[in-house]
């Protein structure tokens, strides 16, 4: 048994597919088949269920492939750490962020982080807080910028910042004239409007404004982008929350008139956002490198309040 083995084992569990599996793994198909044929040989045990149209990882599979994963990323780990103690800040990054925070905040990172560390290369993905944690554990990511907190115990973190939410209404609304935001309890339930399923933010929404039933809040609309919502805001649909980030963005939009947007007084509701990895990952010094460079950032210290550095959780 070997490690190449045991990725193409793990790439057939990813794809459910020889063909893709092998394409993954940049080995022709009959190539593969036939190792992860040799290595039920060797385990004494079927691995893969192969039929005409699908291929299904028998129970003793699923297990093999779970720690197979686990093996293969504490391999990787090891050669990153030798790379990283040579060289912390160079070789490819991969860092996720969620759909509400990567459009206000990376770009503001990637010029800094160019500019500071030339031979760090920055790969970036925006995905749901589920499917971050996901590729967080596949060791498809090497951190993942998530409102705080995620639950697991494999993960290590540190706060970046605090980012307090706006209430963004239309121009028209009688609460426009307002210097302030209402209580988060005091908004009409009716005129809330949403993000989808799936979405943290629609969470700390319902959290905020003390909404806790599914049928709180607009129920013939759910946004997939917080900028749907702002449109829909500026249409006259409603009203929503909007983290002070994406809020001053949009306040520089076409149609920004159109949006009001008002501060919630003290103590302001907000979202923790912080950067996960996995424990034990090589890049665990680099990360935290990124984290106080985010703290820093021009845009991050007018809108936020940057946590200081502390112990990793």
């Amino acid at each position: 048994m070997n490690l190449r083995d045991l990725r193409y084992l793990v790439a057939v569990g990813d794809h459910r597919h020889f063909g893709r599996a092998a394409r993954a793994c940049f080995v022709s198909q009959p190539t593969l088949s036939a190792q992860v044929e040799k290595l039920e040989e060797y385990l004494g045990v079927q691995l893969v269920e192969r039929g005409t149209r699908q291929v299904l990882l028998t129970a003793t599979g699923e297990e093999v492939v779970a720690r197979a994963r686990s093996v293969l990323n504490q391999v990787d780990d090891i050669v990153e750490l030798c790379r990283a103690a040579a060289e912390p800040m160079t070789g490819d990054l991969r860092l996720g962020a969620i759909p509400t925070l990567a459009p206000y905040l990376l770009p503001h990172l990637v010029a800094q982080a160019t500019e500071a560390w030339p031979r760090l290369r920055l790969l970036l993905y925006e995905e749901r807080t589920e499917l971050l944690v996901d590729r967080l554990r596949k060791g498809e990511l090497d951190g993942a910028l998530m409102a705080m907190p995620v639950d697991g115990d494999d993960l290590a973190a540190v706060p970046v910042f605090e980012e307090p939410f706006l209430l963004a209404l239309p121009a028209q609304h009688p609460l426009a004239d307002r210097d302030s935001a209402p209580g988060p309890g005091a908004l009409p339930d009716e005129e809330l409007l949403l993000l989808e399923e799936g979405h943290c933010l629609r969470d700390q929404a319902l959290e905020v404004c003390q909404l806790a039933t599914e049928s709180a809040g607009s129920t013939c609309f759910r946004a997939t982008s917080l900028e749907t919502l702002r449109q829909m805001v500026a249409a006259g649909v409603g009203m929503t929350l909007l983290p002070r980030l994406a809020g001053q963005v949009a306040a520089d939009l076409p149609g920004a008139s159109a949006v009001k947007l008002l501060p919630f007084p003290e103590p302001a509701p907000a979202r923790t956002i912080g950067l996960y990895w996995r424990k034990g990952a090589a890049r665990a010094s680099t990360l935290e490198a990124i984290a106080e460079t985010i703290r820093d950032l021009p845009v991050v210290q007018a809108n936020t309040r940057p946590c200081a550095p502390g112990p990793v959780s």
